[in-house]
């Protein structure tokens, strides 16, 4: 299967390409950064701005299918990057016809997903963060996943919790809408993603994906991707 990638060089877009490649998948990585990518058996890197729709219509030409993990940082600024991305991103499939189509959201965005037991986040970090410090990246998910919902396409909105880095694939989650935890691993988050290439079952819906086998905990995931981080920044300077 032809599969191309949007947000190729963020955490989710490189396990996204990881694993495809490693199902035996070709891969277009889609990116800003191309140079950030190296070459690699079945994968072509284009280096394209979403913001371009003429861009984005060529990239996905001759694609079976579209995957997208476009994200920026929380942030009180203006966000318009999940919708005005997807909105090229529709076009350009649309213009091709190309059909099947998977996005990351986020559990956020389904009003009735409250994680049970987990207190201190649905009473605290809940409305702190997601409701006023990511606030802007969320309404734009939500503009997104409009955008989907209107389109003609074999769309899933996908929406993961909160997002740490994990080595493995584990024995995730998913479920209509969104799950009922917490935490998912990048992970599994591309693992559930690629497996509904073929199966429709979320077809022309939203799925949530969450990880129970990693004990995790919110100072935990803190920890796990400053040190994810600090790993990337590294490899980044090494690679230079």
């Amino acid at each position: 299967m032809r599969i191309t990638v949007f947000g190729a060089t963020g955490p989710t877009g490189r396990q996204l390409t990881d694993q495809a490649l490693a199902a035996g998948h070709l891969v277009t990585a889609v990116s800003r950064r191309a140079d950030a990518l190296a070459p690699r058996a079945g994968l072509t890197v284009a280096g394209v701005d979403v913001a371009d729709a003429d861009a984005v219509a060529s990239v996905v030409a001759g694609s079976d299918a579209v995957v997208s993990a476009l994200g920026v940082p929380p942030t009180r600024d203006l966000v318009t990057v999940y919708s005005g991305g997807v909105r090229n991103i529709l076009a350009g499939m649309e213009h091709h016809g190309v059909k099947r189509l998977l996005a990351v959201s986020s559990s956020v965005t389904d009003p009735a997903w409250r994680p049970t037991g987990e207190h201190f986040f649905n009473l605290v970090m809940d409305p702190l963060v997601n409701r006023k410090v990511a606030k802007t990246a969320h309404d734009d998910m939500r503009r997104m996943e409009a955008l989907m919902r209107a389109s003609d396409l074999d769309w899933t909105i996908v929406r993961p919790g909160g997002l740490f880095e994990h080595h493995e694939v584990t024995n995730y989650e998913i479920g209509e809408d969104s799950v009922d935890g917490l935490y998912t691993a990048r992970t599994d988050l591309a693992a559930g993603m690629l497996s509904q290439l073929e199966d429709g079952r979320f077809v022309g819906k939203a799925m949530g994906v969450a990880t129970r086998d990693v004990p995790m905990s919110i100072p935990r995931m803190i920890w796990r991707q400053v040190k994810a981080e600090k790993k990337a920044k590294a490899q980044k300077k090494a690679d230079k």
